[in-house]
């Protein structure tokens, strides 16, 4: 499948479904991994974020409410409106052309957002992710996965079906440490023997040579 057709399903899907996820609860250990990143994001001192896959502006809004200056951006323009009903900056924009300038930003958040990219754009997107952050600058990287796998997900509840790669964590690790320092890696078992686990990645953008 071609990546435009990706994209044109991908915004078509979360369009349809933006109303129904802004009226969704968040569960208690994404909660809970949103308040890790912002504790880290205070102890060093970062205060300008970029949001990835913003969504409903949900995470958006908790860390501006915390005294962040935020900007998400988001494919799907229902998203992106609703974001912007809740105050914050935010753009339609795709994470594979992000156009904003380069060292502009402390920190990148992005939950659930990257394993919408095709394999071959993970890494390109880890490239421009750390061209966009300025001097020891953080990212926040949380995404399903566990094993590997790359296309639409047959299962998939959304229409059209999206478009997901998953990662072993053995893979992810080695994929993200061409480009970061890895602070932290942890592994959530958020459905006891399922199929995939969710993988939480604290990274730290490299001294320049």
């Amino acid at each position: 499948m071609q990546n435009h057709q990706v994209r044109n399903d991908l915004r078509k899907a979360y369009d349809a479904r933006s109303q129904v996820r802004e009226a969704s609860s968040m569960q208690e250990w994404k909660v809970a991994e949103r308040s890790r990143f912002l504790q880290a994001l205070q102890q060093a001192h970062k205060s300008k974020v970029l949001e990835l896959g913003a969504g409903t502006g949900r995470d958006g809004k908790y860390f501006q409410d915390q005294g962040l200056d935020v900007v998400c951006i988001d494919l799907s323009p229902a998203m992106i409106d609703l974001c912007r009903q809740k105050g914050l900056t935010a753009y339609v924009m795709d994470m594979s052309d992000i156009d904003l300038p380069d060292h502009s930003f402390d920190a990148v958040y992005a939950m659930n957002s990257l394993l919408h990219l095709t394999r071959e754009e993970f890494g390109e997107v880890l490239q421009r992710i750390e061209a966009l952050l300025r001097a020891e600058g953080i990212v926040y990287i949380g995404m399903y996965g566990g094993y590997d796998h790359e296309g639409v997900w047959e299962d998939d509840s959304y229409v059209p079906k999206r478009f997901f790669s998953f990662f072993s964590d053995e893979l992810l690790e080695s994929e993200v440490s061409k480009v970061f320092d890895v602070l932290a890696f942890r592994r959530v078992d958020f459905e006891p023997d399922g199929p995939i686990h969710f993988q939480s990645l604290v990274l730290k953008k490299r001294p320049s040579q």
